[in-house]
C-alpha cells in the first residue's frame, strides 16, 4: 500500500513538473515605454463570481510580463497560444480569461503564453497603445524562444477575450511595424501572429457595418475564429462586422453564433450550450493544419 502511493505521488509530481508554467518575465527588463512611475498592482477576488468561483481582477500594472505554460512533453502539437484577458482595458479578468484558459489548452497539447499587459488605459494614448507593444513584444520573445521551449515558430497565435480580443485584432492587422523601441536581438523576429482566436470581442465595430478604424483587415490579416454569443448586445456587432471584414479582404475566417450566454464566461460551465467554445476551437484548428506534430 505504502509503495502503491509513493508510485502515485511520484506520478503525480512528474505529471505537475511536465504541466508547471515557467516564472513569469517582464518583457521590459530596463522599464516598458512611457511608463514614468511603478504602479503598485492591485489583486482583487472581491467582484462578482462566474459559475460561483472568483474572478481575479488585476489592475495597477505598469510592468507588463509573459508567462509561458508548457503542455505535456508527450502530447506537445508544437502549436502555442498568446492569451490576453479581457477587462476594458482597466483591469484583467487574469484566473478567469487567463491561467485557467491556459491549463486547459495544455491538456489538448497546446502550449500557451498568458500576457499580462499594461492597465489601466494610459491618459492621452488610444486605449490599446501600451498593451499593443506589450503583445508585439510578447510574441517576438515567444518566436524567438521556439527552440529552447520546443515549440514551432510558425504555429504561433493569438487569443483574446473582450479587451483582449480587440488587443489581439490589432497584434493582426498592425503587424508591419513594431510599435515599441527595440529591446535585444529578440525584437528581431516577425511580428504577425499566424492565427486569431476571437472571444466575445469588444471594440471591433465601426458605424454602418464597418470595423473600427485602428483596424487594418487585409488579405494579410491571420485567420481567424470568432465566438460570440447573440445575447451579448454589447459586442455582438464586433463579431458580426469583424466577421464580414474578414470575409470581404478573403482571410479564412469562421464565427460561431449562440443564442445566449452572455458575456464574460470564460470557459466555465454557466449551463449555455457556448461553453462547447474550446472544442470548436480545437476542430478549427484541425481544419487549420494547425495541430500537426
Amino acid at each position: 500500500m505504502k509503495r502503491t502511493l509513493s508510485t502515485l505521488f511520484l506520478l503525480s509530481a512528474m505529471t505537475l513538473t511536465l504541466t508547471a508554467q515557467h516564472p513569469p518575465v517582464r518583457l521590459f527588463p530596463d522599464g516598458a515605454p512611457g511608463e514614468t512611475r511603478k504602479l503598485k498592482q492591485t489583486d482583487d477576488l472581491n467582484g462578482n463570481n462566474v459559475a460561483g468561483c472568483p474572478v481575479l481582477r488585476i489592475s495597477n500594472v505598469s510592468e507588463p510580463t509573459l508567462t509561458f505554460y508548457p503542455a505535456p512533453s508527450n502530447i506537445n502539437t508544437g502549436a502555442t497560444i498568446i492569451i490576453s484577458p479581457g477587462g476594458g482595458y482597466n483591469l484583467l479578468a487574469y484566473n478567469l480569461e487567463g491561467s485557467e484558459v491556459c491549463k486547459r489548452f495544455n491538456s489538448y497539447g497546446i502550449n500557451c503564453v498568458l500576457l499580462k499587459y499594461r492597465v489601466p488605459r494610459r491618459r492621452g494614448l488610444e486605449k490599446h497603445t501600451a498593451p499593443l507593444q506589450d503583445l508585439q513584444r510578447t510574441i517576438a520573445y515567444t518566436r524567438s524562444h521556439a527552440g529552447k521551449w520546443n515549440i514551432d515558430p510558425d504555429r504561433i497565435g493569438v487569443m483574446g477575450f473582450s479587451a483582449g480580443a480587440h488587443l489581439s485584432a490589432m497584434a493582426c492587422t498592425a503587424s508591419g511595424e513594431r510599435t515599441y523601441p527595440e529591446v535585444d536581438t529578440f525584437d528581431g523576429k516577425n511580428l504577425r501572429p499566424d492565427f486569431c482566436i476571437l472571444i466575445y470581442p469588444g471594440y471591433l465595430s465601426g458605424e454602418n457595418f464597418s470595423i473600427a478604424p485602428e483596424l487594418k483587415v487585409d488579405a494579410t490579416t491571420p485567420p481567424t475564429i470568432l465566438i460570440q454569443t447573440q445575447d451579448d448586445r454589447d459586442c455582438l456587432n464586433s463579431s458580426l462586422f469583424y466577421y464580414y471584414a474578414l470575409k470581404e479582404a478573403g482571410v479564412p475566417a469562421t464565427m460561431h453564433l449562440y443564442p445566449y450566454g452572455g458575456h464574460g464566461y470564460g470557459l466555465r460551465n454557466t449551463g449555455h450550450t457556448v461553453n462547447e467554445w474550446p472544442h470548436r476551437v480545437l476542430s478549427w484548428m484541425r481544419d487549420m493544419q494547425l495541430l500537426d506534430k
